[in-house]
């Protein structure tokens, strides 16, 4: 198992029942052992898009993901555009957490920001001191390198599934796992 740190993906068990976990995909963006954790869920769309959340930016249809449920009045973003949006921290190989959101409404107005090298969150998922490595002795996460392939995957329902097969063995078979075994 890889520890927690930036640019690590976490693969929650398919035993999770947690509803705000439950077969998600977890970047995360942060990992200090004072301060706790900082990570977005990458595979689950939100019900809006940004030109509903942003009012100045109508007509502009681009799809908004779950960052998790923690301060669900926020918005942040991953890209792939180190020149084109300055401020960015890099982490992961081609990943880039924020940076000048100004120059990315400016750029997304101009028609000029690659809507396949970007994506946006609301809200985040936070785990306090400890707290994250307790959930992964409790083996409740998998944890594997992020790729830009997974984390910027168009079709969000495939990434649980294609970061459980890349890891190969054992974990491949977890994708088989009925959500609900007492369907099965």
């Amino acid at each position: 198992m890889i520890d927690p740190a930036s640019g690590i993906l976490l693969i929650s068990d398919p035993f999770l029942r947690d509803p705000n976990f439950m077969r998600t995909v977890v970047l995360l963006c942060e990992h200090n052992d004072a301060t706790g954790t900082f990570g977005l869920v990458i595979n689950r769309t939100f019900e809006q898009t940004l030109d509903q959340l942003i009012t100045d930016i109508d007509g502009f249809e681009v799809p908004v993901y779950y960052g998790g449920p923690v301060q669900m009045d926020t918005l942040h973003f991953l890209h792939q555009l180190p020149g084109e949006i300055p401020g960015g921290q890099e982490i992961a190989r081609d990943i880039f957490w924020g940076g000048d959101f100004d120059i990315v409404l400016t750029l997304l107005r101009q028609g000029l920001l690659d809507l396949d090298k970007i994506r946006f969150y609301l809200g985040y998922s936070g785990w306090s001191n400890g707290q994250l490595d307790s959930e992964l002795k409790e083996k409740s996460w998998l944890t594997v390198k992020a790729s830009n392939q997974l984390v910027f995957e168009k079709e969000t329902d495939l990434i649980w599934k294609n970061s459980l097969q890349a890891m190969g063995g054992k974990y491949a078979q977890l994708v088989n796992y009925p959500i609900d075994p007492q369907l099965n």
